[in-house]
């Protein structure tokens, strides 16, 4: 009997042999916090050398007594280096986790150290509870499918629309300071007008304001010519109903009071590649 617990115990401590790993991403380094459960060990590495990673993985296993396949479960925190890091981990077969950071437990003093070291090793305390079984302690960011990828089209033509206005602002502004108001500087005929605009007391507009005003709307050219393209390329992809995305937009274009433009966006924001649960998450995204 005590020979078959013996056995038991040492299958239970077998199977519960986790390694965890904590990841701090910067530019330029990556802080790795690693554990047993017992043991942690600290390393820095250079940013985005996965060679050097699967390095330290085999040295912490080595480290710790763990064998080869020993289950790896990791966490970083959601930022500008987006899902590709959480796609490499899933590869490799390592249970990865994306974290919120507006939801990670802070501490309530009004003086808290801050270094690499520390948001390491409290990321790696947090996961360890997580897989404990507290899964109040974060909130876990749902990785966004390959289809993701078509939402930059609008997202880029968006941006474009915000530069056109600054610059049209900016043209009007500069005018504006020699008494001058021109309603529409897009036009194609502004050049003819701006070379006729005279200041308050009719003489020609400085040479240095003039040359300012033709390179802001050669720019400002440039840009609603990217817009056109832009547009074009999007209808060319309503026409050809390549993808079930796609042939939602034009579903969504046959219902009044939809337009061109926000039948792509609800498609590719909302029903392209998210999953809702309910419709308070359904509000939340479009609030």
């Amino acid at each position: 009997m005590r020979k078959i617990q013996e056995t038991l115990q040492a299958q239970i401590t077998t199977t519960q042999d986790i390694l965890y790993i904590a990841f701090e991403l910067s530019n330029s380094t990556w802080r790795l916090a690693f554990s047993d459960g017992n043991r942690n060990r600290h390393v820095t590495i250079k940013a985005r050398d996965l060679k050097q990673l699967e390095r330290e993985i085999e040295r912490a296993k080595n480290r710790f007594g763990l064998k080869g396949d020993v289950p790896i479960k990791s966490c970083y925190e959601a930022g500008r280096d987006g899902f590709w890091i959480h796609r490499y981990l899933l590869s490799k077969g390592i249970d990865n986790l994306v974290i919120d950071s507006s939801s990670i437990e802070v501490s309530r003093r009004k003086r808290r150290a801050k270094s690499d070291r520390l948001d390491a090793g409290n990321l790696l305390r947090l996961l360890m509870r997580y897989h404990g079984n507290e899964r109040q302690v974060w909130k876990v960011v749902t990785a966004p499918s390959e289809e993701e990828d078509a939402r930059h089209l609008h997202r880029e033509i968006e941006t474009l629309l915000r530069e056109r206005t600054r610059y049209r602002n900016r043209i009007k502004a500069l005018l504006a300071q020699h008494g001058l108001d021109v309603k529409n500087p897009s036009r194609k005929n502004f050049l003819t007008i701006f070379e006729a605009l005279r200041s308050w007391d009719g003489q020609a507009l400085p040479e240095g304001i003039k040359s300012r005003v033709i390179r802001e709307y050669e720019r400002l050219t440039m840009i609603e010519d990217h817009i056109r393209l832009l547009k074009k390329e999007r209808e060319q992809k309503v026409a050809g109903k390549e993808t079930v995305s796609v042939r939602q937009v034009t579903q969504l274009r046959e219902l009044c009071g939809i337009g061109v433009n926000s039948s792509w966006v609800f498609v590719m924001e909302f029903f392209g590649w998210r999953k809702f649960r309910n419709r308070r998450e359904v509000a939340a995204l479009a609030g």
